[in-house]
């Protein structure tokens, strides 16, 4: 019996005792392909030597000073390098210890930043229905995932929701792309007037829906749309990159597609790898400056922020990743990707629509093609992929719930950026197996 309070307490898992690039190999020395990267984690795969030998220089030199009495050396490297790399006006970086710790650094900040300029009543926050922005309480309130919010209702703080820019399933017939953006647009004009502008203290969106949607990515020029509409009213704007971020849409920042910069971007994830938890929050220099201006302290904390030993880490991740000109890898294993999703399941009579940008796409499963109807969620057809996916060496990012909360099943594939071609055919057919067991089994 384990004494482990697993996830599932209902689950058997597999013991995973070794990696090797995008493998996981369990006791049973059965290999797994990681098409998820876990939860798009792992993107240098399992077993990186550079990256392994900058812990131990860094555990052999400081492992962990606590930063209310030290700075230190990697975590100002990594900031520095951050901030080189981040979309304009972002200056300065909150070290964390993952994505949920990150959000709540966001939310936080972004409320002391209006205490210290003289705005007190702006306390509302505004978010996208079908959104996940962590597990931690303020971040599941901000989060629009239904499922993972019901239990826990009575605990969370009042977000108010908005429409996801979801056009597989949002835009409306004869809607034009830039009409669907404008309309979303209004929508969120119009929730701000209803809360009273004066009162709105920030929007939070992802670039690229991650887990609750699968790989969604906006219409062109949504962001554009909402950048100007929070400009107007003076409203923050959160981009909640922890998933989509650190190159997994084939540049560093998911941001950057969208032609907008944010006045917070979170990060996690792809920043460490895997190899330390890490996360961070990005700043902006105004931002920065009203705390610098005003009380000069960051009313917020965790024991393990800037830890040496994560930051070392997450520096030796993203070095890799720009030395090794994995982001070029990323945008071109991408398309491969995409053109054997469709090419196996582009007409197949349960899939819905595939869709995603670099190594961060989804495929949504349906009932019916013509009228997108969903599986009857009662039958958890996620799950069912899931574990053919297991049983075939495969590791997939399926979940349910996809258009309500309760209706829906896609499934999310987030693999490393080491890819070789091949492994892009191993993917796509275990993938098949996995889906025609488990429509098979229904």
């Amino acid at each position: 019996m384990s004494h482990v309070f697993h996830r599932n307490l209902k689950q058997h898992y597999p013991m995973a005792v070794k990696g090797d690039g995008p493998y996981l190999i369990d006791s049973q020395d059965k290999h797994y392909l990681d098409a998820s990267g876990g939860a798009a984690v792992s993107c240098l795969g399992h077993s990186d030597a550079d990256v392994i030998e900058a812990i131990r220089r860094q555990v052999g030199q400081l492992a962990y000073a606590h930063t209310s009495f030290f700075t230190n050396e990697p975590m100002e490297s990594l900031a520095d390098y951050l901030v080189a790399k981040a979309p304009e006006g972002l200056s300065s970086v909150y070290f964390v210890s993952g994505g949920s710790e990150a959000i709540e650094a966001a939310l936080k900040l972004a409320r002391q930043y209006f205490i210290e300029t003289g705005q007190p009543e702006r306390k509302h926050l505004i978010a996208r229905r079908q959104s996940y922005h962590g597990n931690t309480l303020g971040a599941l309130a901000t989060g629009g995932n239904e499922w993972r919010r019901r239990q826990f209702e009575p605990l969370l703080i009042d977000v108010s929701h908005v429409s996801p820019c979801y056009a597989y399933r949002g835009l409306r017939d004869g809607e034009s792309l830039e009409g669907y953006a404008i309309r979303l647009a209004a929508e969120l004009e119009e929730e701000i007037q209803r809360l009273g502008p004066e009162n709105v203290m920030a929007f939070v969106a992802e670039p690229v829906v991650g887990a609750t949607l699968g790989a969604v990515t906006a219409v062109p020029g949504y962001f554009t749309r909402v950048r100007e509409v929070c400009d107007r009213h003076g409203v923050l704007l959160i981009l909640d990159e922890v998933m989509c971020g650190m190159g997994r849409t084939g540049s560093l920042f998911a941001a950057e597609q969208e032609g907008v910069t944010a006045d917070l971007i979170t990060v996690a994830k792809g920043l460490g790898a895997g190899y330390q938890p890490i996360g961070a929050t990005l700043v902006s220099a105004r931002i920065h400056q009203a705390i610098a201006d005003g009380s000069g302290f960051f009313q917020h904390g965790h024991t393990y922020i800037g830890h040496a030993t994560a930051c070392a880490a997450a520096l030796a991740v993203q070095h890799a990743i720009e030395d090794r000109q994995l982001l070029s890898r990323v945008v071109q294993l991408g398309e491969g990707l995409h053109e054997r999703l469709d090419e196996c399941f582009g007409s197949h009579p349960n899939i819905g629509d595939i869709r995603g940008r670099g190594l961060f796409r989804g495929i949504e499963l349906v009932a019916d093609r013509d009228r997108k109807q969903p599986f009857d969620p009662d039958l958890k057809l996620h799950a069912r992929i899931k574990k053919a996916a297991m049983t075939h060496g495969l590791m997939c990012y399926p979940m349910g719930g996809t258009l309500d909360g309760r209706q829906g099943d896609h499934v999310l594939l987030a693999p490393p950026f080491i890819l070789e071609d091949h492994h892009l055919d191993e993917l796509t057919d275990k993938l098949d197996r996995a889906i025609q067991d488990a429509l098979s089994s229904l």
